[in-house]
This record gives C-alpha cells, structure tokens and sequence, in this order.
C-alpha cells in the first residue's frame, strides 16, 4: 500500500503538528542550508537562515554512506538559530525518485485510481512495492481528452526516505515531511512576486537550478510540473579559485561566496568570465534535452535558482544568448523578514533558498 502522504511527498508523519513556524532543511553535496518560516494568512514570514557547509572540502555524492557528517554538519546549522526546533521538513534529490504523467478515466473514485497506481508503481519501479514510498496528485482534466484526467505518479526506494529520517533523526530532530527537490521548486515559484501571477500561469517556464555540483532543469507548463533532468554541473571551481586566490580555509571561502562585499576584482576575472560561459552551455544542454524529450514545447521564460544565480551580470548574458527573458529567483521578495536577520546576506543568498522555502511552505500544509 502506498505511503500516507500529502500531494506529491514521499513520507509525512503527523504527530500534533501545530507549530506557528516551520523549519526545513536542504541538504546539497556541499552544505546545509535552513530556512524558518512563519505564515499568518497568507502571508510568510523569515524567522531565521543558516547556512553551513560540510568539512573541508568534502563533496558528499553518497549521502547514505555520510549520516554523521551530515547530521553533525546540521546541528552546526542549528546551532545558528535563534530558536531551538524539535521538526523539520526535508527533501531527497529529484534523480532519487521516478515521476511519470498519465491520464485515467476522470469518472474513477479515488480507490479506483489508488488500484490504477498500485499497478503503474509495479510498471515504472525495478523494485518490489514493499521497497519503495509512491504517491500521486490528481491535476486537471486532459485539455484534449475530457474525459480523462491528468495524474502525476511519483515513487521512490524507500531507503532514500529512510536515509533522509535518519540523519535528522541522529541531529535530534523529527521529521514531519520527506518532499522531492523538483517539486518543491515548483512551490518556491509562487513566490516570485509579479512572475508567478502574471508568467507562470500562462507559459512554460524552466527553471534552473545550479548548486555547486549539480544543475536541476525542470520545466513547468501553465504552473505543472512537467518534465526534470539532472547533470553534474555547478559552482564549486568557484569556490575552489576563490579558497586559492584568498589563501583561506576551504569553509571560509564558501561562506564568503555568499556575501556582498567579496572582492571587487572578482566579478571581472577571466575565471568567471569562462564560467558564465560554461553555465549558458550547460542551460542549452539542458533545453535540448527537454526538447528530445516526450514532452518538448517552447519555453517562454527562465528562472535562474541556486547558489550560481547570484553570479553578476549572468541573468543578463543568458537573456541575450536565448533571446527569452530570464529571471533570478528571490522567494523573498513579498515576505516579511524579521529584524534580527542580516538582511544583505539573506538577499545575496536568495537564489540559493529556493528548494528549502518551498519545502517550508509544504510544511504548513501537512
């Protein structure tokens, strides 16, 4: 039987879940990052953020084989906060979990359309049922086919859930919800002020999200989900020049790559300069895959997310080589923010903080 969960999450437990704030916790291959949100109406709020990245220059591939350091590494991060937190939510990579679209008879009950899953699970999975966490979302009506309606299915093995629970489990922390990085994402852009109302309703928007190690290209279409790829690609020849340029710690450089007042020369070095070339051709990369894929279609607009996004200037040189517009994320940009919070860092960050506010917003339905 499939795992009880809230729409397109993977694992959710309730145990009097009331909480006026939510914290949630995306862990990279080079760091944990934190958000603390509170929601009043429909309003939220930044409690808190912290950000702390994993050993000296420690790239954790294999999460399962790195519980300690990961769970260590989030209890340095917690250590950040103003409060003391007793939950959290979190999230497993997108390349962890198997999404696949399909339409069903729009007259089936939902017990109907659980059987329907039950068997698609054994279809799409290599694995037995008692191996993996699944769940499913009823979309719309086919456009094409009224009778029909779309549903999105979702599964993944189960030890990746297990993976997630148990290093917050050993940081001193429960865990009130396990989502897919994909479609946290998707919730994140609904906070971009003026694009998700006016944009993101209307087109096929791709988002890419460039961390230090890995790119996410998904692609929503009318606000869905549609289509994500992952490749190996991301900001961390960055770090490692600016660790060598400054003569710092590995730790240092990383947080200082997320501050305003680095180093004036750095925007315009040769170093980055190559980069935001190499990241445009990885975005083309990215957009020809989709468009090979079961589900190409044009795509309107770009959002840029992930620590990459904040590079200068890298918005506008992508605009000018696809000729579409391109944004860089801020989910931000209509919160409040506390006044204990150092708001010139939490800004630069931003693009970064997509997946964890997402997630934090996930949290609150539950």
């Amino acid at each position: 039987m499939p795992t009880q969960t809230s729409p397109r999450s993977l694992f959710w437990q309730h145990y009097s879940f009331h909480s006026k704030t939510v914290l949630s916790i995306d862990i990279s291959s080079v760091a944990v990052k934190m958000i603390v949100l509170s929601k009043q109406g429909l309003d939220y709020c930044v409690e808190d953020f912290a950000i702390e990245p994993f050993p000296e220059g420690l790239l954790l591939s294999n999460h399962s084989t790195n519980l300690q350091i990961i769970a260590d590494t989030i209890k340095l991060a917690l250590a950040q906060l103003h409060s003391k937190h007793k939950s959290a939510c979190v999230a497993i990579l997108s390349s962890a979990a198997i999404t696949k679209p399909m339409s069903l008879a729009i007259t089936l009950t939902a017990n109907e359309i659980e059987e329907h899953i039950l068997s698609a699970a054994l279809d799409y999975m290599p694995y037995s049922l008692n191996e993996i966490n699944f769940d499913f979302e009823v979309l719309s009506p086919n456009p094409n086919t009224p009778m029909l309606t779309d549903i999105l299915f979702v599964a993944s093995k189960r030890e990746n859930i297990d993976d997630r629970v148990e290093v917050l489990t050993q940081a001193g922390l429960k865990t009130i919800l396990v989502d897919v990085e994909a479609f946290t994402m998707e919730d994140a852009c609904l906070l971009l002020g003026e694009f998700s109302t006016q944009l993101l309703p209307k087109q096929t928007v791709a988002i890419a999200d460039i961390g230090s190690t890995i790119t996410t290209f998904t692609v929503l279409d009318n606000g869905q989900f549609l289509y994500t790829h992952e490749q190996e690609f991301g900001g961390q020849s960055l770090i490692d020049e600016h660790q060598k340029r400054l003569g710092i710690s590995y730790t240092k450089a990383y947080q200082q790559r997320y501050q305003v007042d680095v180093d004036a020369d750095y925007n315009s070095d040769k170093v980055l300069m190559q980069f935001k070339e190499t990241m445009l051709q990885q975005i083309k990369r990215s957009i020809q895959f989709f468009m090979s894929s079961n589900t190409p279609q044009p795509i309107d607009s770009l959002v840029l997310a992930g620590g990459c996004a904040s590079i200068a200037g890298i918005d506008q040189l992508i605009t000018e080589a696809l000729s579409i517009p391109v944004f860089v994320a801020n989910p931000f940009v209509n919160m409040r923010l506390s006044p204990t919070l150092n708001t010139p860092q939490l800004m630069h960050l931003a693009p970064a903080m997509m997946v964890a506010c997402g997630l934090a917003m996930r949290g609150f339905k539950i």
